[in-house]
């Protein structure tokens, strides 16, 4: 029996098309890492209900990670898998529902992400509940934090751990929060939680609409970030799907330069993305990686793959060749 059968098999047998570009990523994700580099991964879609944290939450214990950005819904929604996985419902022939079929699961509060749905009141309203109470404090205490230390709060303190449904060690989240990882969540105010605080916010639980910290402090939190990191260790980005998530991180390096002019900030030192964008229908999430050089964020000498292919099979394996499997 191998001592890594999943890395040799993916090695042995992926050798050309999307299945090499995934060996050639992961190789260089190795040798960034290997060369001192660090590693900030930018995760958007729904990863965190494809339970990516099987093999993202190792990454992280094993320091292959070491910042995060995210949307909201990953941000809420691995912990909406922690506290309530048994509840989940997969509809494997969802694309044969009906619109009646989709009033049914409405009905019984299942909200449907692709072939898995989500149950509201065991998930999303126990999170809720628990999140609520963090708000309201640091409400009352003039006090103000971005949306992942409050999740990093409520994981931390314990009161969720009597809910647990699924071996805590597969949270990605509860992972970088013991590790403390620098984590930047854009865009949060889209997300199941970021409604919900609105909500709270004009039914006056929450008094102070800026308690919870978003976008703009996320930005200067991550330039930062990005400039004391880069001074000692290439930074490089490894980007799962598109959107916000690769969107806003990416554009700290072309800031940095242009606008605050420290043109001694580095480039990032390693770049991949995960997607199967169209970049001929004017995607920016399909743009190929040599785009990114024009707009001031990857040189020409940056180790450069993109795998156009779907994240949810393509990120584990990837991670799984990194961790050696």
């Amino acid at each position: 029996m191998s001592a890594h059968p999943v890395r040799e098999f993916i090695t042995h047998h992926y050798r050309h098309f999307n299945s090499a570009a995934l060996v050639d990523a992961a190789k260089g994700y190795e040798a960034h890492l290997e060369k001192g580099g660090k590693m900030f991964v930018t995760l958007a879609g729904a990863m965190s209900t494809a339970e990516l944290g099987l093999s993202l939450a190792e990454m992280i214990r094993q320091d292959k990670v070491h910042g995060i950005c995210c949307t909201g819904a990953n941000l809420e929604e691995d912990v909406f898998n922690l506290v309530a996985h048994d509840y989940y419902e997969r509809v494997p022939n969802y694309r044969d529902l009906t619109p009646a079929d989709e009033q049914a699961l409405v009905e019984r509060h299942m909200n449907r992400v692709t072939d898995t749905c989500i149950p509201e009141m065991e998930a999303m309203r126990r999170i809720e509940t628990a999140v609520l109470e963090e708000w309201v404090r640091a409400d009352k205490a003039n006090e103000r934090y971005f949306p992942h230390e409050f999740m990093y709060k409520i994981l931390a303190s314990g009161v969720l751990k009597k809910d647990y449904q699924i071996d805590p060690k597969n949270s990605w989240l509860l992972a970088a929060m013991e590790k403390k990882l620098p984590m930047f969540v854009p865009g949060w105010e889209d997300a199941t939680l970021g409604n919900m605080y609105a909500g709270h916010c004009i039914s006056g639980d929450v008094k102070k609409v800026h308690t919870v910290r978003t976008g703009i402090e996320y930005m200067i939190e991550l330039a930062d970030w990005y400039t004391k990191i880069s001074l000692k260790s290439s930074l490089g980005f490894f980007q799962i799907g598109g959107g916000i998530a690769g969107d806003f991180p990416i554009c700290v390096v072309p800031m940095l330069h242009q606008d605050l002019q420290r043109t001694n900030v580095p480039l990032w030192g390693y770049f991949c993305q995960i997607s199967d964008s169209t970049t001929s229908y004017g995607s920016y999430s399909g743009a190929v990686p040599n785009e990114k050089i024009t707009w001031g964020k990857l040189g020409i000498d940056t180790p450069k793959y993109i795998i156009e292919s779907d994240a949810s099979i393509v990120a584990p394996l990837i991670f799984a060749y990194l961790l050696k499997w």
